[in-house]
């Protein structure tokens, strides 16, 4: 018998941004490979009037095709508006009649079992009424910002907490978030733990770890911090503590808008030199980058449970990082790194002891061994299966 998924996702890559959404295709394509699924996938794209359509990143969306073949799945990408500066609470009920004609036309050719939406918001108040129009069951992904900021802003909130009581099942990325879920209000009974999957013969520990150091032009310790430069991933805090560990090379794998005064800070305490900003790295250049490091540091204000700190796991890369999230349920033993506090001195002490006393590469890579893409396929088609009856 076959299962039919609409996967509803706002965060789907595409060729003008590929290293969006990374995780959410990687998840769709597992389920996707799995027998008796058929899989369709909605991603809306928010594009503002002309003449914005025509700057910057809107540009490049404009030219991504509606419909095509991308890594193997059907992908759809209807438009639909968006006005910069407006906030987002009107975006649910944008993309639900966007993509409403398309989905009743592809839903009276092969009816849809259930549909899948992969982030709360916006997707799960959109998926909200289109399941309500076609009369199916929905689920809903919880990952991190979606509950921790949306959840709580008046505009949104309320939008949240209707889509989560008229889900028939919900997900969270950790149980740290499930709990997160639950002090909003939402059915404890209706709340699916689903960890993350990790590429775990592509994130490997490398055979040399000096040699992969020179063969970026690295020499000595080097941390890696990957994520976006934004204030909440507490990027100014790991550079002052590096400032304070002479000889430790920095390196800062991401783009953002704190990218400029991350770079002032670094010059002000004089380790310019040590710091380095990569920009937006390719995710297939990150394992070489997270097994050269003999740190991977990322004290985040807020997490879901953080992909980058399965993948360092997974390359036999401690990770120190902040008391956010799922942190608890991946740093699951010492040979794992450090949680600490979102202070320099607390991840100057628990780098510097990692660099002094490193674990074995093959046991931290144990602690990312249960993250596997096959457990979180596994996971996933026996949650929409149960939706869907």
């Amino acid at each position: 018998m076959t299962l039919r998924v609409l996967t509803l996702s706002t965060l789907y890559p595409g060729t003008s941004r590929p290293n969006f959404g990374i995780f959410v295709e990687r998840q769709t394509r597992e389920l996707a490979s799995r027998a008796g699924v058929d899989l369709t996938v909605m991603a809306p794209l928010g594009i503002p009037p002309w003449p914005l359509s025509s700057l910057g990143r809107y540009r490049a969306l404009t030219h991504l095709p509606m419909v095509e073949d991308y890594h193997g799945l059907t992908v759809h990408r209807p438009r639909f508006p968006i006005l910069p500066g407006y906030g987002s609470r009107f975006h649910p009920a944008s993309i639900a009649r966007a993509i409403l004609p398309l989905v009743r036309r592809l839903h009276g050719q092969k009816p849809f079992d259930v549909i899948d939406a992969s982030f709360f918001y916006p997707d799960g108040p959109a998926a909200m009424a289109v399941a309500s129009a076609l009369g199916i069951p929905f689920s809903i992904k919880a990952r991190g910002a979606d509950i921790h900021h949306w959840g709580r802003q008046p505009g949104t909130a309320p939008k949240i907490a209707a889509a989560a009581k008229a889900a028939s099942g919900l997900l969270a990325v950790s149980d740290a978030m499930r709990e997160d879920m639950i002090a909003l209000g939402m059915d404890s009974e209706k709340i699916r733990v689903h960890y993350t999957g990790v590429d775990l013969d592509r994130f490997r520990p490398v055979p040399d770890r000096a040699a992969a150091k020179v063969a970026l032009g690295l020499a000595g310790p080097v941390v890696i911090s990957a994520g976006a430069l934004i204030a909440r991933k507490g990027q100014a805090e790991l550079i002052r503590a590096i400032a304070t560990l002479p000889g430790v090379t920095l390196l800062l794998a991401g783009a953002g808008p704190r990218q400029g005064a991350y770079q002032r800070l670094a010059e002000t305490l004089r380790i310019g030199d040590r710091v380095q900003f990569l920009g937006s790295v390719p995710h297939a250049d990150l394992p070489a980058l997270l097994g050269a490091a003999d740190v991977m540091a990322l004290p985040s204000l807020s997490e879901g449970l953080a992909n980058v700190w399965v993948e360092a796991l997974a390359c036999g890369t401690p990770v120190v990082i902040s008391d956010a999230g799922g942190a608890r349920e991946v740093v699951d033993r010492a040979e794992a790194g450090r949680i600490v506090a979102r202070t320099p001195r607390a991840i100057a002490d628990a780098i510097n002891d990692l660099l002094l006393n490193p674990p074995a590469p093959q046991a931290v890579r144990q602690s990312a061994l249960r993250f596997s893409w096959e457990t979180n396929g596994d996971a996933l088609l026996a949650h929409l299966g149960a939706i869907a009856g």
